[in-house]
């Protein structure tokens, strides 16, 4: 059944306040966990008293917490998925407005700075695409979603491009994907092997460093204020949840084949994947990105 406006707008709203209710949880827990926490200190300096029950209350309203916080953030994410699923029916039906690249830029920087933060429970290993972590073998990405695509430009040459799933033809093996470039607007039918789907979750370096690519692996790059992957050497990593990488762009236009660092957000530094020239993104040449 379609997902009207006013429904979306519904669903969207009831979630907020879900929401809103959780924060107000969490903080009631947090006052409590700090009293406990308290009641601990303090025993652990009278010894005629026992320390384990007040421990065992302490973990016990530490995991209450996590569970409302987590909780909060399905919501979130529900909100995400109304979102995104209104934004599709509405451009298969024709009334996608025309986005200035300015504004396209905006929303390419703020869907990076947007994705969900991974915070695993504890011994909990980081899952398929959090951060540099590639999807396994037999996944196929949800209409909707964004993915670097190897397509073809007017010369005719092959570059990796940032596009949206339009929907996977199980028949053929192959995806139909979309430029997200406003001034492109191409549709492209293109093999598994030719579509890299991008992260859903970020990485935190303090406890998943091991899902972030480690310094000087060569990766492919969204160049910053472009839709276009490029070959890249990772310079920096991220240190905290809501840094970026630093990275190298390949650049013959400098001495030794690389350009100044620069700023690309997790979401989009994916695993080099070399094109039949071997170039970075096909075109090979960034100066005149």
């Amino acid at each position: 059944m379609p997902l009207t406006a006013e429904s979306a707008a519904q669903q969207i709203q009831d979630r907020l306040k879900d929401i809103q209710q959780h924060i107000h949880v969490v903080d009631e827990e947090r006052r409590r966990a700090e009293n406990s926490v308290g009641s601990l200190v303090r025993s652990l300096h009278a010894t005629n008293q026992k320390v384990k029950p007040l421990l065992k209350a302490s973990l016990m309203e530490a995991a209450q917490e996590e569970a409302t916080i987590r909780a909060a953030l399905a919501k979130i994410h529900e909100i995400r998925n109304i979102r995104n699923e209104r934004r599709i029916q509405a451009r298969n039906a024709g009334n996608k407005e025309a986005i200035r690249r300015g504004a396209l830029m905006k929303m390419v920087q703020l869907s990076a700075q947007t994705l969900p933060l991974f915070v695993g429970k504890l011994g909990e290993r980081a899952p398929a695409l959090c951060g540099a972590i590639p999807a396994e073998g037999n996944y196929v990405a949800k209409v909707g979603d964004n993915v670097a695509a190897l397509a073809k430009g007017i010369d005719e040459e092959e570059n990796w491009i940032l596009a949206e799933v339009v929907q996977f033809l199980h028949r053929q093996n192959k995806y139909d994907v979309i430029d997200i470039d406003e001034e492109q607007k191409d549709r492209h039918v293109l093999s598994k092997r030719k579509v890299i789907p991008l992260p859903l979750m970020r990485a935190n370096p303090e406890t998943d460093g091991h899902a972030l690519f480690p310094k000087d692996t060569v990766v492919m790059a969204l160049y910053p204020q472009t839709t276009c992957f490029y070959k890249a050497i990772v310079h920096r990593l991220p240190q905290t949840a809501t840094e970026d990488y630093e990275v190298l762009f390949e650049d013959s236009s400098y001495m030794n084949g690389y350009a100044e660092p620069l700023p690309v957000a997790q979401r989009y530094v994916i695993a080099y994947r070399p094109t039949k020239k071997g170039a970075g993104s096909g075109s090979g040449n960034l100066s005149s990105a």
